[in-house]
């Protein structure tokens, strides 16, 4: 019941922000409930099937998200993250909780280029098909790499990689995102459930509590200041980074 509560604070701190929040799950188990880091790992991308499902639907029918590459960049995150899944478990439990943090502030790194530095008003720009699957081929296997081993979605990686490397605006980055979590979900969850690091009755208590959290804090988003948005979305890898560091 704790884990569940817990879970829905962080829910709405999370659709509030609007972030995945991976990281934070996992700090928080790891430091609150004792979870041994590979099971926080495993069960938190696990979890990130689910809870992306219903935003990447809702981004498809507002149409932000390129279907092509999405689906060049998925394929080759799903099997790469597969593979980091089968990694993990030979990094030693105490260097992963700091590689965990290091990639949590890196992320905060790569969400301030995207919040700060980026044009927001950038329009696409097309590639040619050869152009297209190698950059969706490189900027696949980097991030479902990173997320199998590390447990988290990579989101600002991502989507800074769909600005830069596929040249799509920031619109169609943030929807086109949501769609390649879900196959580097699958694939790493599947790696982790083949290790044995995904305990089942913590995924559903974890689900139970992100996905209404993530309800209610969404209502709320329109109300906030636009730089307190960024400034949130900015300090929660941080924040969570902070956290597995203790």
């Amino acid at each position: 019941m704790y884990i569940i509560l817990t879970m829905l604070f962080l829910g709405i701190l999370l659709g509030f922000v609007g972030a995945g929040g991976a990281g934070f799950v996992i700090a928080l188990l790891t430091l609150i409930f004792d979870v041994p880091i590979h099971t926080a790992l495993g069960t938190s991308l696990a979890a990130m099937a689910f809870t992306t499902l219903s935003g990447a639907y809702s981004h498809y029918r507002e149409g932000n998200i390129q279907l092509k590459s999405g689906l060049i960049v998925g394929a080759l995150a799903c099997i790469a993250s597969f593979a980091g899944a089968k990694v993990a478990p030979f990094i030693p439990e105490e260097s992963l909780h700091y590689l965990t943090a290091g990639m949590l502030f890196l992320s905060a790194v790569f969400m301030m280029i995207k919040l700060f530095v980026l044009n927001e008003e950038a329009e696409q720009q097309p590639l040619s098909s050869r152009q297209l699957l190698t950059r969706g081929i490189i900027l696949g296997l980097v991030s479902g790499m990173l997320s199998g081993m590390f447990g988290i979605g990579s989101a600002p990686f991502i989507q800074v990689g769909l600005l830069i490397l596929m040249k799509l605006s920031i619109r169609q980055a943030v929807g086109t995102t949501m769609l390649v979590i879900i196959p580097i979900s699958i694939g790493g969850g599947i790696g982790y459930i083949s290790e044995g690091y995904v305990d089942f009755i913590l995924l559903i208590q974890i689900l139970i509590g992100t996905v209404l959290g993530a309800f209610i804090g969404a209502k709320f988003t329109r109300l906030a200041p636009k730089l307190l948005l960024k400034s949130a979305v900015l300090l929660t890898p941080i924040i969570a980074g902070l956290l597995l560091l203790f």
